[in-house]
C-alpha cells in the first residue's frame, strides 16, 4: 500500500477510535484483531479492508510479549468482544491475534488461549511484524515494530521476507529511563511524556539510541533499506528523527503509528 494510503487507512481507524461509534458494516463478514500488547489491549474490527470499530483498554497483563496474569487479560479481552459485539450488532465468534516474533511456541500459543477463554471460537495466530507489514505492504524495507517490551525487525526485499528477529526493549524502558530522570513512577513518566513530549524527548535520546543500536544489529547487510517504525512506543515526536541521524539511514514515521499492528492483526484473521 502507497504511504498515502496508509495514512488514510490510519486516520479512519483513529477517527472511529475517538468517536466510539462504530461505521457502517454493509453485509460482509467481518475481520477481528486482538493485540494484547503491553500497556494496551486493542481490538480492531474491519468489514474488508476498512476499519468499522476500534477499541482498547489498559493491559498490563503482558510483559515482553508475554502472558504473566492470564485471568486480566482474558478479562480485558472478553470486556473488548463484548463491547464490539454490542456496538456493532453482530456475534464476533472469531479473531486474530499476534506475539512478537521469536518467542518459544507455548508463549506464542498462550496469546490465541486468552482470545479463547475470552470468547473467540477460532482464533489465528501470527507475529507483530508480519501483521504491521500486512499494514503497511513495504516491498522493500524494514519494517521496525516498536511495543512495550521488544522491539521486532522484518527485512522485505522485493516483497519477501529475508529476515525476522527482535531485541528487548522498548517503551517500557524509555518509560523507565524517563522515571529515572525525573524522579516519579513509571506510570507517572508515561503521562509527562504525552503531556510534555518536547522536554521528554531530550531525556530518552539515550533511550532511543539503544533501540536504534538494536535495529542496526538485526539488519546488519540491510543498511540501504529505509526503516518503517510501526508501534506506540516512538510516537513521541521527533523519535523518528533521533533514529535517522544516529543511523544514518531514511526512517519513514506513520500518524496513529499504535494502530499500525492491530489492524494489521485484523486483516490476518480468517
Amino acid at each position: 500500500m502507497l504511504v498515502a494510503g496508509v495514512h488514510r487507512l490510519l486516520d479512519d481507524a483513529a477517527a472511529i477510535a475517538a468517536a466510539g461509534v462504530p461505521a457502517a458494516t454493509g453485509d460482509g463478514p467481518l475481520r477481528v484483531g486482538v493485540d494484547l500488547g503491553t500497556a494496551s489491549c486493542v481490538l480492531v474490527a474491519l468489514a474488508g479492508s476498512r476499519p468499522v470499530w476500534v477499541d482498547s483498554r489498559a493491559s498490563g497483563a503482558l510483559a515482553d510479549g508475554v502472558v504473566v496474569d492470564f485471568a486480566r487479560a482474558v478479562a480485558t479481552v472478553r470486556d473488548l468482544r463484548e463491547a464490539a459485539q454490542q456496538a456493532l450488532g453482530a456475534e464476533l465468534s472469531g479473531a486474530a491475534t499476534a506475539h512478537p516474533p521469536c518467542i518459544p511456541v507455548a508463549d506464542a500459543r498462550a496469546c490465541t488461549f486468552v482470545c479463547e477463554a475470552a470468547g473467540f471460537d477460532e482464533v489465528a495466530l501470527v507475529d507483530e511484524v508480519t501483521a504491521a507489514q500486512r499494514t503497511l505492504d513495504v516491498r522493500d524495507g524494514v519494517v521496525v515494530d516498536v511495543g512495550g517490551g521488544s522491539t521486532g525487525v522484518g527485512v522485505y526485499r522485493d516483497g519477501g521476507l529475508v529476515r525476522l528477529d527482535d531485541r528487548a526493549g522498548g517503551g517500557h524502558h524509555l518509560d523507565l529511563v524517563l522515571a529515572g530522570a525525573l524522579g516519579v513512577a513509571v506510570e507517572e513518566a508515561e503521562s509527562y511524556k504525552r503531556a510534555n513530549p518536547r522536554e521528554a524527548l531530550s531525556v530518552l535520546v539515550p533511550g532511543l539510541q539503544r533501540i536504534a543500536e538494536n535495529v542496526r544489529a538485526l539488519t546488519v547487510g540491510h543498511e540501504d533499506l529505509p526503516l518503517h517504525l510501526a508501534g506506540g512506543a516512538l510516537m513521541i515526536p521527533g523519535a523518528g528523527d533521533v533514529l535517522a541521524g544516529y543511523l544514518e539511514r531514511t526512517v519513514v514515521t506513520y500518524p496513529h503509528a499504535l494502530l499500525i499492528t492491530p489492524v494489521g492483526i485484523a486483516r490476518s484473521a480468517a
